[in-house]
């Protein structure tokens, strides 16, 4: 039966009576209803639901392309893409849904529908990577992104599929801090309910080894208070998310009791150097943290028993945390001595929270007992 050609009217009822299910049934009245009367936003409503149904998988792709098709130039397009999305989502192979999505991508083609163009073109990288076509994957990108920034404002929806695709074709490549930084940029489209338990625990999981892997990710605040992190606790992956968590107090014995579960996840285990040394700075701009900011002369031999490092490293950690903008200050090699005028803010827990809390008291002392000396050398200038 070659669905193409026949009326629209036969086609929905050879639809209705003899594919769909009796729960899908009734779509099929309202299809046409609205089809005859040209309600096309009710139109659009009504078969964003159907689409939406698990049930209907099997009558998405002749329905879109002989029924859908038929008035697509009158229904908003980024809606028409979503539809072609859950049409192609039955395609026999990725090839097949390629091919599908590359259809829809050049039918929104048009001047006053380059959001949907953006839409379906992202969605065409997504499937290049499942075919193993990189290099495809990243051209569909970046003429994707050279279109978004063109734009004022765009649907959450497209810019939450480029940033996913994108941050998908990171991952791949294992290119760390591009990934850490794209999927977040997702996670900001969308809200994490909308991703099942799993997606969110493997979400959270690439992220946290993207993080700690990242050559100049030295900050995880952003991850660390985002409540997808949340999604690792009770699982067997939650020592990754206390792993983070020493990370960012520069906990030297926490990681050591840690680094055990390495073997889990050979990516940290080839790593363990890398990793050891980027605790390291964590501990040392922890110890500056934790200082009153009038006392941040820190000695070698503090940084020493701070960082557990040999005395012929300490002055080149220093440098690295310099380089990587984690400190401010200089180094004086004669008198062994780093004089810190700044350090890179972070996320505080609990602990860090109580130091600061400290450190306020401290200060507070302090202005005080000036102010108390101020006021008596005003009574008695002769003193």
């Amino acid at each position: 039966m070659e669905v193409e050609k026949i009326p629209i009217p036969i086609f929905l009822a050879h639809q209705r009576d003899e594919v769909a299910p009796p729960e899908l049934q009734h779509f099929f009245l309202e299809f046409e209803d609205h089809w005859e009367r040209k309600l096309w936003h009710q139109l659009t409503e009504v078969l964003l639901q159907f689409y939406a149904l698990p049930e209907s998988g099997p009558q998405r792709i002749p329905i879109y392309k002989h029924f859908v098709l038929s008035f697509s130039d009158k229904i908003n397009q980024l809606k028409l893409v979503t539809m072609g999305l859950s049409a192609a989502s039955q395609c026999k192979d990725h090839q097949e849904a390629l091919e599908f999505m590359t259809a829809v991508a050049a039918k929104v083609n048009k001047p006053g529908s380059q959001d949907a163009y953006v839409y379906a073109v992202v969605e065409t990288a997504r499937i290049k990577l499942y075919l193993n076509d990189m290099e495809g994957a990243r051209k569909a990108l970046d003429e994707s992104e050279k279109i978004l920034d063109r734009f004022d404002s765009v649907e959450a929806v497209v810019h939450a599929s480029f940033y996913r695709v994108n941050a998908d074709y990171y991952n791949a490549k294992q290119e760390f801090a591009s990934y850490y930084k794209n999927a977040l940029l997702y996670l900001a489209c969308i809200q994490v309910t909308d991703l099942t338990p799993a997606e969110q625990q493997q979400r959270a999981y690439n992220l946290s080894i993207a993080a700690l892997l990242g050559d100049t990710i030295y900050n995880f605040g952003e991850l660390l208070l985002h409540p997808i992190l949340d999604s690792l606790t009770h699982t067997d992956s939650s020592w990754l998310r206390d792993l983070l968590f020493a990370f960012n107090a520069g906990d030297l014995n926490k990681f050591n009791a840690l680094i055990v579960h390495f073997k889990k996840e050979p990516l940290l285990d080839h790593q363990t150097p890398f990793l050891r040394e980027k605790i390291i700075l964590s501990a040392l701009t922890e110890a500056v943290f934790r200082r009153p900011p009038h006392d941040r002369a820190l000695s070698f031999a503090a940084i020493l028993q701070e960082t557990k490092v040999y005395p012929e490293e300490v002055e080149y950690m220093l440098m690295k945390a310099l380089s990587l903008g984690l400190i401010r200050g200089s180094i004086d090699e004669v008198a062994e001595v780093a004089r810190i005028s700044w350090v890179q803010p972070k996320v505080l827990d609990r602990n860090q929270v109580e130091n600061m809390k400290r450190n306020l008291e401290s200060w507070d002392t302090s202005v005080n007992k000036l102010g108390l000396w101020m006021e008596a050398k005003i009574e008695s200038p002769e003193a």
